[in-house]
């Protein structure tokens, strides 16, 4: 006869998939959610946001989140819709960050739904968001910030500390420590030569491990690819198109906008017009200098990203890039292509062989980004098929992710082994790469789990 674990760990998310981070820790009567993302992506993806959660959203007692990105954060309105109350642990970072994304990702579901009524392209009698901005609103009386490195109650007897990640502002590694041991999860790691962010700290001690395993196959190239870059911009000018970039907007889009500044300034490519039209980014890349303590950042760089970038602001104004009389460069969000302003200007873009289609981060299966990446000839945008002419490029050297051997570098910096280690948030692939290579160079016992798995934490 089977018992029930004092204590377990259970994988909700990004497993399998690198979005819809959830993590759920359960020990006597008391719940904690390490994440509370959406699933992006394949369909059968994001179905999960809409079913049922795994478990009573009123029996959660406190989330704490490692960063702000949707796909660790953007649940949160609907988890506290059907019934969480409890407190949001953060960095300040985080905090200033998720009042951007959470209102922009329900306002931006409300208008995707009043679109595909309009329009008559939803497959159900009426499109409805998942969640709205007010529902958004109501999660930010929640948020309690605590700074990086210091330990507080995140529940009585478990204590949590966050320490630096890189990736983006806020961005935290959380070590956790009860009656159930100790726990470390990674959130997303940010790169130890990223050009913009300031590297992840040491791994803490932890009896468990969940570590993220987004480019767990690969390795980025050295040097990055300012290079690339500078070919594909000056190419599409040279034949008179625009490049597009698809940015996410918080992160990537701020460090492609300081890496063409630095191609400007060192003359590599022609002084052309730089657009950043997303009003989330805008807003975002205002919380630069507020946290420049987590990032590279000189004053230059400051002053160039506020003067030397022309900001779109007005729906006429990004309209109006979709006729451009001369090359230019467009930084717009959101990243994968899944949504936001990005989605007209491939309307407009995609089918003229002169442009240049260009991807700086990483593309989830399932996504218009990945099957751009992968070939497409053509893509649905707002219920009709839009043809792909234009030039498709990745940059291989712009994520803010770490590679396999900066992963293995940051697991190697505690002072004890841990007795296991999980490697998530990766598509298989990656997972179970890394795995093998964590146990080639560390030893020790490392798994892969699989949606809803559960497993008994070790106890003090």
């Amino acid at each position: 006869m089977s018992t029930i674990p004092h204590a377990r760990l259970q994988f909700l998310g990004a497993v399998g998939t690198v979005t819809g981070s959830r993590y759920l820790i359960d020990h006597e009567g008391r719940r904690l959610l390490v994440d509370c993302g959406l699933f992006q992506g394949l369909k059968q993806l994001r179905l999960r946001n809409w079913a049922p959660f795994p478990v009573e959203p009123a029996s959660i007692d406190a989330v704490i989140l490692t960063h702000a990105h949707l796909d660790h954060s953007g649940y949160l309105p609907r988890l506290m819709e059907e019934g969480f109350s409890g407190p949001v642990h953060v960095t300040p970072g985080t905090a200033d960050l998720l009042p951007i994304l959470l209102r922009d990702a329900g306002r931006l579901q409300e208008e995707d739904a009043r679109y595909a009524n309009r329009h008559h392209f939803s497959k159900h009698a009426a499109a409805l968001p998942l969640y709205t901005e007010a529902m958004a609103e109501r999660v930010l009386n929640h948020v309690k910030a605590h700074r990086f490195g210091e330990r507080f109650d995140v529940l009585p007897g478990w204590q949590a500390t966050f320490s630096h990640a890189g990736h983006i502002i806020g961005a935290a590694s959380v070590h956790l420590a009860g009656g159930f041991g100790s726990l470390l999860f990674s959130g997303d790691l940010g790169r130890s030569d990223d050009p913009m962010m300031l590297p992840p700290a040491p791994a803490p001690d932890a009896d468990i491990v969940v570590v993220e395993s987004t480019y767990g196959d690969r390795r980025h190239p050295v040097p990055p690819g300012d290079d690339e870059l500078a070919q594909i911009l000056s190419r599409t000018a040279a034949r008179g198109g625009t490049t597009l970039i698809p940015a996410f907007a918080v992160g990537r889009a701020q460090a492609v906008l300081h890496a063409i500044l630095k191609l400007k300034r060192e003359r590599r490519i022609p002084d052309l017009p730089l657009y950043l039209n997303s009003p989330m980014a805008m807003r975002v890349s205002q919380l630069l200098r507020p946290h420049a303590d987590e990032q590279r950042l000189t004053e230059q760089d400051l002053q160039d990203l506020a003067a030397e970038v022309r900001y779109v602001a007005s729906e006429q104004a990004s309209r109006e890039l979709n006729r451009p009389a001369y090359p230019s460069v467009i930084v717009a969000a959101s990243g994968m292509a899944t949504g936001g302003r990005v989605l007209h200007h491939l309307k407009a873009l995609a089918p003229h062989a002169q442009h240049t289609l260009l991807f700086a981060g990483y593309q989830a299966m399932g996504t218009r980004g990945a099957a751009l990446v992968a070939g497409a000839e053509r893509i649905r945008l707002h219920g009709e098929w839009i043809p792909v002419r234009a030039e498709v490029r990745q940059l291989q050297g712009m994520s803010s992710h770490a590679d396999q051997e900066q992963l293995l570098q940051w697991l190697a910096t505690p002072t004890r082994r841990p007795r296991r280690v999980y490697v998530t948030h990766g598509e298989p692939t990656a997972s179970d790469t890394l795995r093998q290579a964590i146990e080639e160079r560390m030893g020790g016992t490392v798994s892969v789990p699989e949606f809803l798995d559960q497993v008994e934490l070790p106890l003090d």
